[in-house]
């Protein structure tokens, strides 16, 4: 069941219970649905206000205990928002309508009370979204935004209360309730348009930030103006019509960045992605490529693996129900062709990248990537490098760097759609 809470849908008497902060410690106040809340919210919170531009998120804090906490956000002007519940793992979801973030980095692991963590981030186009990691099951007690007033700027509150299992269950949102727009970043070709279609995918993006090697800067920046590179090369030569799942800081689900390519018809799939060692985990450099496999080549490839396929539910989706159907059939022995050419594709990539980039030790590797699971598309994930290694990370934020790259990686493009032309067989299938 559906359980979401919009700005007045609760109790505009809360103005009176925040001018003390005293809410804190209250009986949990009764979670009644209401019929279409949003409309209510959105002429309750916005009547008299200034809409013209985004509205500016300045502030945000966390008040309360392990009963009940408390999340407020300071805006430049009132906004329409929801707040929904997720499970596995539990997290309280607050998307807004047009909102940009001004918040301090040093802000972004604030932790008190019920919410062990959180992030925010551009969602789509025109909404941006808060993720609350939730440290117990918890409801949406109250949620409501207050107009600004005397010195006050206007405020979104947020109250969760801690809550029993069966409870929580039945509060959570679905999968298809809460499915975002497609964020396709292409126009339909044109009847005549046969030229292979190459679909760029730089990972992360929005509120997935990605890894940060512990530095200042995000995976999710790096990978897009690699991507970016390669598609202004690609696009000079005149041979490709080249799609990217973003080319913007937004967030696009792993689902959509398959079927971004499954619905072009793709010719080649390329996710850019750059990774990282936790602190104590040892020193390791280099580029590397990694092609899709039920079972992974090594322990790093699927604790790698496993990390990226955690995107979606960073950013607040619930893909516990997306269909098994493909899975059953990306192992299919006939599917052996598209993995024989992703290997190929693999191998000219690496040999063209030892020209630009330090490789990895073991350069090409295989595991359960959810993002390359178009079981008709040749497709491979590129680690352009180890964020927590100041060498690489040093060549990863450098602009002749990522030029080279760039190079690289279309003369790979262009050496597999040659041979492919050609006739050449694909390499075979590891077994």
């Amino acid at each position: 069941m559906l359980a979401i809470f919009f700005a007045a849908a609760f109790a505009w008497s809360a103005p009176a219970a925040w001018a003390g902060e005293a809410s804190a410690g209250a009986a949990p106040a009764k979670v009644e649905a209401k019929p279409d809340p949003l409309k209510v919210a959105a002429r309750a919170a916005t009547s008299g206000a200034p809409t013209s531009g985004p509205a500016t998120a300045q502030e945000v804090r966390l008040a309360g205990d392990d009963q009940r906490t408390r999340l407020v956000v300071d805006l430049s002007r009132p906004v329409e928002f929801r707040a929904f519940t997720l499970a596995n793992p539990t997290r309280v979801i607050v998307d807004l309508t047009d909102v940009t973030f001004a918040f301090r980095a040093d802000n972004r692991d604030l932790r008190r009370g019920l919410v062990s963590a959180y992030r925010f981030g551009v969602f789509a186009p025109g909404k941006a979204r808060m993720v609350l990691d939730a440290s117990d099951p918890v409801l949406v007690d109250k949620a409501f935004v207050l107009p600004a007033q005397d010195d006050q700027p206007a405020r979104l509150v947020v109250e969760l209360v801690k809550t029993d299992a069966d409870t929580f269950a039945r509060s959570v949102a679905t999968a298809a309730e809460l499915a975002p727009p497609p964020a396709a970043d292409s126009t339909p070709a044109a009847p005549d348009d046969r030229r292979p279609v190459v679909v760029i995918d730089p990972g992360h993006g929005g509120l997935d930030s990605g890894t940060t090697g512990y530095s200042a800067f995000t995976e999710k920046t790096i990978v897009l103006d690699v991507a970016l590179a390669l598609r202004d090369k690609l696009e000079r030569t005149g041979r490709y019509r080249v799609v990217l799942t973003r080319s913007t800081d937004v967030f696009v689900p792993l689902g959509e960045r398959v079927r971004i390519a499954r619905n072009n018809r793709a010719a080649l799939f390329v996710s850019i992605h750059a990774d990282a060692l936790a602190q104590g985990d040892g020193q390791a450099r280099g580029a590397s490529v990694y092609t899709l496999s039920d079972q992974a080549s090594d322990a790093d490839a699927a604790h790698l693996a496993e990390k990226e396929n955690k995107a979606d539910a960073i950013a607040g989706i619930d893909s516990s129900d997306e269909s098994s159907q493909v899975a059953d059939i990306l192992f299919d022995l006939a599917q052996r062709e598209t993995k024989s050419f992703s290997m190929l594709f693999a191998k000219t990539l690496v040999g063209t990248m030892k020209t630009a980039a330090r490789l990895h030790k073991s350069p090409i590797k295989s595991a359960g990537f959810r993002v390359l699971k178009a079981h008709d598309v040749p497709s491979v994930l590129v680690e352009l490098g180890y964020m927590s290694s100041p060498e690489d990370l040093k060549h990863m934020t450098s602009g002749a760097w990522r030029d080279k790259m760039a190079d690289a990686m279309q003369t790979a493009i262009n050496d597999f759609f040659a041979s492919r032309v050609a006739g050449a067989a694909p390499a075979a299938v590891p077994q």
